[in-house]
């Protein structure tokens, strides 16, 4: 069994661990789910260390590392020809940063676990189910295998929402799931479409193997994906614009871009505090991830087509969700319209097609996965001891939980986008590459580098007011003596929690060569993809 094997299938292990004790040993789950996230996050730790950061991956069996392929389903389909689906797995520049952002943000969402008492079993059982549907997502590169592991996502996620979420969680575990579901259901239809629209060059027999399916020599003539010349239409439509468009959606409703974010929302705020910690860290990621593995690398010459329509989605989930975040009177739901806005970076970096752009909206997805763990965390802090979230029932916090004020203040900096802190470097290399991309001829005008600007500002607007509007001046809380007793500041599991993630986006934003250095050479071999559609 290979490295990225063991990386998946570790949390399988745990799942089974788990549900196997009885329950008298319950207090045991939350350690068994602990030591094996750290020996997850150590070996991801040691792949990132030893990877090449010269490999270009993207369209290249060649440019992947620690590959695993192995025959998998073989049937004869008659006229058909054969059904091929291969066990096909492998990290490129694009992955690799994602693969480790993910096994620390699943290390904080068990930090966040520790006082769950309400069916532990189940829930952490649950906790690493999804745990392993995340990293074999981000290592899969057989589109079957994708998907398989894209849709045992949405179970564990569905039930944790369910379960363990607030008064409303049935509605908001249903709204997501229904959401994320319309995806992938009409995903599937594509990728049944490029299965009989590709064969692999070696057997000759059609495949699900998405590098393949990068190749344009790959395509049969006049099948439904062919490309250029030979392509088909519907509705007067052509079908790859088709198939990029509903692969599109599909992520979208991940990342998530207006108007497919409503379902965000609501998820977060009934979401228990290490479900909103994994949404908001890894899965909005999986919605770019997508976009880039997916829609860009197979169906590049209808990106390039689209690419103005997606700048301006981008631009409007930017302004949209900053706009929404500063109405908000509920802090976690402020926090998850900030997410909307900041995601929106991503999708317009990538819009760019600019080397700059691209590699500022794969930093964006590392940087905003962390800190918008932090942020729910922090929320999750002070509902523990109050049952309350609402901004106006608090105020002059400062002077009853000092640390905790400081851990906010560092957040809410290094969010907002100030020098020194890593989203300032991911959102400043999306706007350098929006303001370059005109000079390159992808189509993005510069008015949008403008108005992606804007965005910076109204989170600097919503995150100082909340600031203010909670942390500082005369003490006033509604809960009176009862929440200054219970309003304890944060204690050592919660430091332990939040500085090593608050460092990291010093340490990113002082050294971003730390993820640069890795994502470089895929980006380049991407845009090289892009660029003869230009």
């Amino acid at each position: 069994m290979g490295l990225l094997s063991i990386l998946i299938f570790l949390p399988l292990l745990a799942t089974l661990v788990i549900l196997s004790l009885p329950n008298s040993l319950q207090k045991t789950y939350k350690y068994i789910a602990l030591a094996i996230t750290l020996v997850q996050f150590a070996l991801a730790g040691s792949l990132y260390l030893q990877f090449d950061q010269t490999a270009q991956g993207i369209n290249t069996t060649s440019g992947y590392q620690f590959v695993e392929q192995i025959p998998w389903i073989r049937l004869a389909l008659g006229n058909l020809g054969q059904l091929e689906i291969d066990y096909f797995l492998g990290v490129d520049g694009v992955s690799m940063p994602l693969l480790l952002l993910s096994a620390f943000v699943m290390l904080m969402a068990i930090g966040a676990s520790w006082n769950i008492t309400k069916s532990p079993k189940g829930y952490f059982a649950l906790l690493m189910l999804l745990n392993m549907a995340v990293i074999g997502i981000f290592t899969a590169l057989d589109f079957f295998l994708f998907y398989i592991f894209y849709e045992v996502m949405l179970l564990p996620l569905y039930f944790l929402i369910g379960i363990w979420g607030g008064a409303n969680r049935e509605y908001a575990a249903m709204k997501f799931f229904i959401y994320t579901l319309f995806g992938s259901v009409f995903m599937l239809l594509i990728i049944v479409g490029l299965y009989f629209s590709v064969i692999n060059p070696d057997t000759g027999a059609h495949t699900f193997n998405m590098l393949h399916m990068m190749n344009p020599d790959n395509y049969v003539d006049g099948s439904f994906f062919a490309y250029l010349n030979n392509y088909n239409e519907v509705l007067g439509i052509p079908a790859r614009m088709i198939g990029f468009i509903v692969l599109f959606i599909a992520f979208a409703i991940k990342v998530p871009v207006v108007p497919l974010h409503t379902w965000l929302p609501d998820a977060h705020v009934e979401a228990p505090t290490p479900v909103s910690i994994i949404l908001a860290g890894i899965l909005l990621k999986i919605g770019g991830y997508g976009i880039i593995r997916v829609c860009y690398s197979i169906f590049p010459d209808a990106a390039v087509d689209a690419n103005w329509w997606l700048g301006l989605i981008g631009i409007i989930s930017i302004l949209y969700g900053a706009l929404n975040a500063l109405a908000q009177k509920d802090l976690k739901r402020l926090i998850a319209y900030s997410s909307v806005s900041h995601m929106g970076f991503v999708l317009l970096g990538l819009a760019s097609m600019t080397a700059e752009g691209v590699s500022g909206a794969i930093f964006q997805m590392i940087s905003h996965g962390f800190l918008s763990a932090s942020l729910f965390f922090l929320v999750g802090v002070i509902y523990d001891r109050v049952h309350d979230r609402y901004i106006y029932n608090f105020r002059g916090l400062a002077s009853l939980m000092p640390a905790y004020t400081g851990f906010v203040a560092v957040a809410f900096f290094a969010s907002l986008g100030l020098p020194g802190f890593s989203a300032f470097i991911g959102e400043a290399f999306v706007i350098i590459g929006t303001f370059n991309a005109e000079s390159v001829g992808t189509g993005i005008p510069r008015w949008m580098a403008i108005a992606g600007s804007l965005g910076i500002l109204l989170s600097a607007v919503y995150f100082l007011w909340t600031l203010q509007r909670m942390f500082f001046g005369q003490t006033r809380l509604k809960g009176g003596e009862a929440w200054t007793a219970a309003l304890h500041d944060v204690n050592i599991r919660e430091r332990i929690v939040l500085f090593p993630t608050l460092a990291l986006a010093l340490a990113l934003g002082i050294m971003p060569s730390l993820v640069f250095d890795t994502v470089n050479s895929s980006v380049l071999n991407l845009i090289s993809l892009l660029s003869p559609y230009f």
